[in-house]
């Protein structure tokens, strides 16, 4: 039986000892560094046991829940960058689509308004400093035993290699820190991506066996740390070894899929209840409600990160209502008309006699889904992810703007793309007009009058994606009949038919039910990259194509992946802003921020393919020093 707690340590807490962290790890001069007096929390003072530890390993779980709460959160960034969706925000110029022009390494890469590049670059490095923190100072501390040192240190590790492996799909070859930093450094060099990773499959082959289960929701469990060991063995092409690692956790009894209604949706929830008229009973809308993610009973989750409204100091607004639902109502302005020529038809205004704002938040349309995520994935009808209220079009909407009652006939009716004539009723297709899974998406706000997302848990790893892992491991060896057996657990147990022609089960299978299954869950650029390396490292084709690590820059399964599934890029599509979307076989791996590598002026930071100061590049170190491996 795997027991979960709640986590209860308080935020003032941990905050004074990030805080504490950071003084100690910026790279100070050593007198500053000297405790004070009544400096308690200082690492030296704090550090000194169990309690001590794990309140540090706060600073990399609060790190890492950033990805994706907040508006403009950086997971979509993620999204964007793929075949699931494309940045929809149409009415300023910054935001990542016409990335030929838009993507350098001195762009702005860290704001909500263009990209988070820069975030994941930035933030990363934190969690890696962080955990570092930790993995130094592990033998300063006193310990009840060896296995809660080791429980510890084997936490610590799965932080560290959780951000390189992000790192290292996304930026390629990039510096390795085993260290932690005491004073400044500016000779950084890029490590060979395959170095690092070897090293992280190392230290979580440490922590899959010392990481234990019966931990409190948000700390490192045994099954994540076997999850994140199988993402690296895949990303290292060791099949075999993904397929044990994964299969440990699969088979390990402490986590099982959901496969039945469990938890409960509270009747006084009228928003998601009522206005639909329907009550959620399945297991994929249980699985997602809110207040079923942490509750004990749940023995799916691997991983997640917390942020619950009753901590009103540390809570962080998840906001995926504003970002991932479309641009639908907002009651001034003209852009969406009824079919008998009246506008504004929807009004996305609190307290109205249609009160639609309630049940679907404020959407502006940022992450917006393309057909292949809204449409091309959805092959069988019984898949309780695409039924009708846990998934919802447009037209499952109504003109509600109070303005149109007494006027309009279509007051109270469900909204229509085009009219009679087939003219579009809507000024923006792009951001006004998609589908979206509101069984994932809806997370009531109790502080808004207009929800965007309240503060509440996200998944990082559930065992779904743990099969799914496994199927691809097998996949890769040819061995298509377990592959697809993988696959049918997550796709049988949303209702949908079992998969049973193997001639017909490709890559592209796996990759569409990560895209049902794992919407803003998987950092879906990461695993498409990490995929896309595997092609070039094995030689195995995809549909004709085959691919070399020589020529990455310039042929790879990502971008080919992206032109062959969406309807966006390069193919002549223009935002209302000017931006037309564009994208180059290069922007497989993002550019290193340009000041990162200015800065380190007694090192070199190599610079990847296509973007400026690619050809001041030297060659990237082929093994990890001595006195960083830690």
């Amino acid at each position: 039986m795997i027991v979960m707690k709640t986590t209860n340590i308080k935020f003032h807490y941990r905050l004074l000892l990030v805080v504490s962290f950071i003084l100690g790890t910026i790279g100070c001069k050593d007198s500053y560094l000297e405790p004070k007096p009544l400096s308690f929390f200082a690492p030296e003072n704090s550090l000194v046991d169990a309690k001590g530890m794990y309140a540090a390993l706060t600073a990399c779980e609060r790190n890492m829940r950033y990805e994706w709460y907040g508006d403009g959160s950086p997971i979509i960034t993620e999204l964007t960058f793929s075949e699931v969706c494309v940045e929809g925000t149409t009415d300023k110029p910054g935001p990542a689509q016409n990335m030929n022009i838009q993507i350098t390494p001195t762009s702005q890469l860290n704001h909500g308004d263009f990209n988070k590049i820069g975030w994941f670059w930035l933030e990363q490095y934190k969690g890696i400093k962080y955990a570092n923190v930790v993995i130094d100072r592990i033998d300063q501390a006193t310990y009840k035993s060896q296995a809660e040192r080791n429980a510890i240190l084997g936490s610590a590790y799965f932080h560290r290699a959780y951000r390189y492996y992000r790192l290292c799909n996304q930026f390629g070859d990039v510096p390795f820190i085993g260290k932690e930093v005491k004073e400044p450094k500016l000779d950084f060099y890029s490590t060979k991506r395959e170095v690092i990773l070897k090293k992280m499959q190392k230290d979580m082959e440490f922590a899959a066996a010392n990481c234990l289960d019966n931990v409190d929701r948000g700390r490192v469990t045994k099954g994540a740390a076997g999850h994140l060991l199988t993402k690296i063995n895949l990303a290292l092409g060791e099949f075999d070894k993904a397929i044990a690692s994964a299969s440990a956790v699969i088979d390990g009894g402490a986590y099982s899929l959901m496969t039945s209604a469990f938890g409960s949706i509270p009747k006084e929830d009228g928003a998601y209840l009522t206005n639909l008229g329907v009550v959620r009973s399945d297991v994929v809308s249980r699985l997602h409600w809110w207040q079923n993610k942490a509750i004990a009973a749940n023995k799916e989750v691997l991983f997640m990160v917390l942020s619950r409204e009753e901590l009103v100091d540390s809570r962080e607004d998840l906001q995926v209502m504003r970002q991932a639902v479309p641009f639908w109502g907002v009651s001034n302005s003209n852009m969406l008309y009824t079919p008998d020529g009246f506008a504004p038809g929807t009004s996305d205004l609190a307290n109205q006699e249609i009160d639609q704002v309630k049940t679907f938040g404020r959407g502006i349309g940022r992450a917006r889904g393309t057909s292949y995520h809204t449409k091309k994935i959805w092959d069988d009808p019984n898949d309780l992810r695409h039924k009708k209220y846990n998934w919802m079009n447009m037209e499952d909407l109504v003109y509600n703007h109070p303005n149109l009652k007494g006027k309009s006939a279509f007051y109270g009716k469900p909204l229509q793309m085009r009219d009679a004539n087939n003219k579009v009723l809507t000024t923006d297709t792009i951001r006004n007009w998609f589908g979206w899974p509101h069984y994932k998406i809806y997370n009531p706000d109790p502080r808004a009058t207009q929800p965007r997302g309240g503060s509440y848990d996200w998944y990082v790893f559930r065992l779904a994606e743990t099969y799914l892992l496994r199927a691809e491991a097998y996949w890769w060896k040819g061995d298509i009949v377990n592959a697809m057996a993988d696959v049918n657990k997550v796709h049988t147990r949303a209702g949908a038919a079992p998969y049973t022609d193997a001639s017909k089960f490709d890559i592209g299978t796996i990759l569409d039910e990560r895209a049902r299954e794992l919407y803003w869950e998987e950092p879906r650029k990461t695993e498409l990259n990490r995929i896309a390396f595997l092609f070039a490292q094995t030689g195995k084709s995809y549909r004709g194509n085959a691919y070399t690590a020589t020529s990455f820059g310039t042929k790879n399964f990502y971008y080919d992946r992206i032109m062959e599934y969406t309807d966006f890029y390069n193919k002549g599509v223009k935002a209302n802003n000017g931006q037309q979307y564009t994208m180059s076989p290069y922007h497989v791996l993002w550019p290193i921020p340009q000041a990162s590598i200015s800065t380190n002026t007694k090192g070199r930071i190599n610079q990847n393919f296509g973007y400026d100061g690619f050809a001041l590049n030297v060659p990237a170190l082929t093994s990890i020093p001595a006195e960083e491996d830690n």
